[in-house]
């Protein structure tokens, strides 16, 4: 299994603002995903990312989520 998170806008479209923190690489467990989303979250959001979607494989598991406070 591999984890990979989704970069989008907030409507939940794809968003192409990627900041140097965004990875595009898999994480081994939902809680590497988890983790580095806590420890990125502020980065992605002042880059232009505005929202995540959580993929196991290829099924979506969680999101889309905002990063900005509600």
């Amino acid at each position: 299994m591999s984890w990979t998170w989704i970069y989008q806008n907030a409507d939940g479209s794809p968003t192409s603002k990627l900041p140097e923190s965004a990875t595009l690489e898999s994480f081994p467990t939902r809680e590497a995903a988890e983790e580095y989303i806590g420890d990125t979250f502020q980065d992605l959001l002042d880059g232009g990312v505005e929202a995540v979607t959580l993929y196991e494989d290829e099924k979506e598991v969680f999101g889309p989520m905002l990063l900005s406070p509600s």
